[in-house]
């Protein structure tokens, strides 16, 4: 009996590290596994998947019967598994375990929603259309376990006849700030989908207010790039119109400078509170802080808003604190010229040429007094 206790002992301990001796083997067929990954903003979308080759484990060339045989179309029946639709099954968009597709953030596929998370990735290939299927169930092997009941998301594309791929390939393209294609590519044709993120700003509005409330928020710079991003998308402008005062004024860390005045004066003007931000640049504009550069940019920004008499008087003070400098001669005669009165603004396109200091600024020089003397506009 002691014989038969030890030898059960035996097997039972045998069958346990059988059962549990995962060793690394390469992956079957040689089908690697691949990975890709796009950033849409603060959204990381990523594919994994094993990619087989046109040619086959042995070599074979299997150009022109990929789709419709290697790859059925419709739903195959894989004979395994344990499908709740009497096993016929997607294909597995890939070779070996789940291809997956993954999403940082809720995004739109194809004009539809589908959350944060990880998904299986799984297709119906068809002639003229293929169902592209995100399933809940993202860590089987292949589609053999694949159940409807699981589905995220289905959407349906149309294939594209693309250039030959030895290897099936994922790659994002047509990338935009607010989204991308994903391709499938393999054999001698592609299968595309949209991923859009219509919210990208919320996700960035988001992540600056969480940032303001650590290291970024004790800092003025902080708020000011903060606001800065609201100015630049147009986005929570009222939000950013606070962010704009605290760079300001804000307890131990504002600084009234000309960045966080003209800053503020930017949101104003978004906001169509055009005499407040009028008010402030012209105070912005006495700031030490602000440079020759600064104040000659504010001038060209009235001018492109037909305050051509207002840009005037800006090149004038900026030509005061910043005399016998190209750029504020050159300013002047582009403020007289814009009010008609080429006289002046020949007189100082002239002082300004000498001081051009390379070629670009001496014909463009040039050219203005050249216009100037047919009493003509340059700007």
């Amino acid at each position: 009996m002691y014989k038969h206790l030890i030898t059960l002992l035996f097997l039972t301990v045998t069958s346990v590290l059988f059962v549990n001796a995962q060793i690394t083997l390469p992956p079957s067929g040689d089908n690697q596994k691949c990975e890709v990954v796009q950033h849409i903003g603060l959204v990381r979308a990523a594919v994994m998947w094993g990619s087989p080759d046109v040619h086959g484990a042995n070599g074979e060339d299997r150009t022109g019967k990929i789709w419709g045989e290697l790859v059925p179309y419709g739903l195959s029946n894989l004979d395994f598994g344990m499908s709740d639709e009497k096993n016929l099954m997607p294909w597995r968009a890939g070779a070996n375990e789940n291809t997956v597709f993954a999403v940082s953030h809720d995004v739109m596929i194809e004009g539809k929603p589908l959350p944060a998370g990880k998904y299986g990735l799984h297709m119906i290939p068809g002639k003229d259309e293929w169902v592209i299927i995100f399933s809940k169930n993202h860590t089987a092997w292949g589609s053999y376990f694949y159940s409807q009941s699981e589905d995220a998301l289905r959407v349906t594309v149309k294939p594209q006849a693309h250039a030959y791929t030895e290897w099936l390939t994922y790659e994002f393209d047509d990338r935009m700030p607010n989204g991308c294609t994903v391709r499938m590519r393999w054999e001698k044709l592609a299968v595309p989908f949209k991923v859009s993120v219509p919210n990208v700003n919320e996700y960035y509005l988001a992540k600056i207010r969480q940032e303001l409330q650590n290291e970024a928020g004790f800092d003025y710079r902080g708020f000011l790039a903060a606001s800065q991003f609201c100015a630049q998308n147009k986005v929570a402008l009222e939000e950013g119109l606070a962010w704009a005062e605290a760079a300001i004024s804000r307890k131990y860390i504002g600084e009234r400078n000309f960045q966080t005045l003209s800053n503020k004066a930017q949101i104003l003007t978004l906001m169509g509170r055009n005499d407040e931000a009028a008010a402030i640049m012209k105070d912005a504009i006495k700031e030490p802080s602000a440079g020759m550069q600064d104040i000659h940019m504010y001038a060209r920004s009235l001018q492109a808003s037909k305050k051509n008499q207002e840009a005037l008087e800006i090149f004038k003070l900026n030509n005061q604190r910043f005399p016998e400098e190209y750029m504020t001669l050159f300013g002047l005669a582009r403020g007289y010229s814009a009010v008609g009165d080429y006289k002046n603004a020949l007189k100082y396109a002239n002082l300004a040429l000498p001081k051009a200091s390379n070629a670009q600024q001496k014909t463009q020089m040039e050219g203005a007094i050249a216009k100037l003397k047919e009493n003509k506009d340059f700007n």
